[in-house]
């Protein structure tokens, strides 16, 4: 492999996702909000990876090395990149700046188990009437979801997450079925709802952080189709188009519950940081 690490492969899809994006689907996403996204989800990184470095050197005596973990927070600004969008460089660095920060302070016994963009975007849509998501922005499928499933499939390969997708998938196309059968609509119905680009850009990229999720795979499987079932209801019911992400949030605490009645080592990247290990 090219790569040593998984991260380095989700930092190369998520930065082309954004090119193809920017150029084959008229996003009005202007190039300076990018470079604020990602250079304060570095600079936040850098700064507070710094300040726990310095502590534990004051209060444990330990002489490891300084590591920020900037790939993370790389892989941070690219997803708030690719999903917020507002007309303000502050909003998009704030949202950047909470983002990072819920890897520092949602924390319990060392694990964060909120995903940092995602945190970031549901905190900036409560806070601000600035910012906003458009699931539907990648519009059906096609080849996107060729090149989407061929990325992200790479990526879960080498984290060893690939069930965490395919269940909550399989589940969200159970209940849409069930829905459309309901109603007697027709599978073309089934299948627009599915052939969105989004949704599997979220399944494959945001869905799986190895570090937020459960640890098991068996708490997986019931946290990932837990997700899809709330998901399904917020959009059905609730008319919330942007319900996957309210329900990965909502159900996100949910991991440190799992992880007890699943005991199962934790995820680990095989350079990861020492002093922050988000």
């Amino acid at each position: 492999m090219v790569f040593k690490d998984a991260r380095d492969y989700q930092i190369l899809f998520l930065g082309l996702f954004l090119l193809l994006g920017i150029g084959t689907k008229d996003w009005t996403l202007r190039p300076e909000l990018i470079g604020v996204a990602i250079a304060t989800s570095l600079l936040v990184q850098v700064l507070a990876s710094f300040l726990i470095f310095i502590h534990q050197r004051q209060t444990q005596h330990l002489d490891d090395p300084f590591n920020p973990s900037l790939r993370s927070a790389l892989i941070t600004g690219l997803g708030l990149s690719l999903l917020l969008r507002t007309d303000h460089w502050i909003t998009m660095a704030l949202a950047a700046t909470l983002a990072i920060l819920s890897k520092f302070f949602c924390r319990w016994q060392g694990k964060h188990f909120f995903n940092p963009a995602n945190f970031g975007i549901i905190a900036i849509l409560v806070l601000t009437p600035d910012a906003w998501v458009s699931p539907g922005q990648w519009g059906e499928v096609g080849w996107y979801g060729l090149l989407f499933a061929g990325a992200g499939g790479l990526v879960l390969h080498r984290v060893g997450r690939w069930e965490t997708s395919v269940m909550f998938l399989c589940t969200y196309a159970l209940c849409l079925l069930m829905r459309d059968l309901w109603l007697g609509w027709t599978w073309d119905v089934w299948l627009h709802r599915l052939s969105s680009g989004s949704l599997i850009l979220f399944a494959l990229f945001m869905l799986t952080d190895p570090r937020s999720i459960p640890n098991a795979r068996g708490a997986r499987l019931v946290w990932s189709s837990s997700i899809a079932v709330v998901t399904f209801v917020l959009q059905t019911q609730f008319f919330i188009s942007t319900g996957i992400f309210w329900a990965l949030f909502g159900l996100a605490p949910c991991t440190l519950l799992l992880d007890q009645f699943w005991l199962a080592p934790r995820f680990a990247w095989e350079d990861s940081a020492v002093v922050s290990d988000a």
